[in-house]
Formats: C-alpha cells, sequence, structure tokens
C-alpha cells in the first residue's frame, strides 16, 4: 500500500484533515472501510482497518510497534509531504499503551479510537456518519 493511501486512512481515523488535496482517494478508502455499505465508520470498521495497518507499521514483524517503527512512519510521510494533513494523533504510542510497557500490540493499536473520533460522533452511535466526517474535517 502506498503511503499516501496510508495517510488517508490515517486521517480518517486519526485527525481532522482528511486528505482534501485527493479528495477521490479519500472517498475510495471511505468506501473500503465501509464494509457494510451504510455509508458510516462503524467504530468497527475503524479498529479492523487499524488492525490491517499494523501489520503495514510493524516493520519487524513482532507483533509490537516501538517507538522506532512509529517514528519512521511519521517520517516518511514528513518527507512525502503528509504530515501536515495527517498529524501524529494516530500514532499516540502513550496513549494507546494500555499496560503501559511502552510497546504497541496489535489489540491496543487496532482498539485505540482517538479522542477527536469519539467527540466527532454527535450522537453518540459509535459510527461517523458522513456529515460527522465533514464537520471532523473542517475543525
Amino acid at each position: 500500500m502506498k503511503w499516501r493511501t496510508i495517510a488517508c486512512l490515517m486521517t480518517i481515523f486519526a485527525t481532522s484533515s482528511a486528505c482534501a488535496a485527493d479528495g477521490q482517494k479519500a472517498r475510495e478508502v471511505f468506501r473500503q472501510m465501509d464494509r457494510n455499505g451504510d455509508r458510516a465508520l462503524q467504530f468497527t470498521e475503524i479498529q479492523a482497518a487499524r488492525a490491517g495497518m499494523f501489520d503495514r507499521l510493524d516493520t519487524n514483524r513482532n507483533d509490537l510497534l516501538d517507538n522506532g517503527e512509529a517514528r519512521t512512519a511519521l517520517e516518511r510521510m514528513q518527507e512525502a509531504r503528509m504530515l501536515q494533513s495527517v498529524g501524529t494523533d494516530g500514532l499516540d504510542l502513550q496513549g494507546m499503551d494500555a499496560n503501559r510497557d511502552g510497546r504497541i500490540s496489535r489489540a491496543e493499536f487496532s482498539q485505540f479510537i482517538p479522542d477527536r473520533l469519539v467527540r466527532a460522533d454527535t450522537n453518540g452511535d459509535r459510527a461517523l456518519s458522513l456529515s460527522e466526517l465533514r464537520a471532523l474535517r473542517r475543525h
């Protein structure tokens, strides 16, 4: 998977700026994540996408994500000039590290829903509708 697509995925389930420069790619990623086709992203769909992303970030294949791997991912995005639109809360290791061992397991990474997405779910249905996603992108 190309880093631009990974950045779009991270944007959708991590931060606000949803790849505005590449709206078609953002729509494609949304459709891929929207497994049940209801035009909303359930938190379970976001978690499934994050599980897939874990495999791409876990470069040493030890089933743990460490600071070095997260830093490498951020550096690649920065090199590709995506860091501004992506931000870093999707790779908030401290926030994801439930057992506080300094590493992120697949379960910790995939189950993590950034606070920004929880707040964007204005009706509390544990899903992000298109209107909630648009509002998130504007902020």
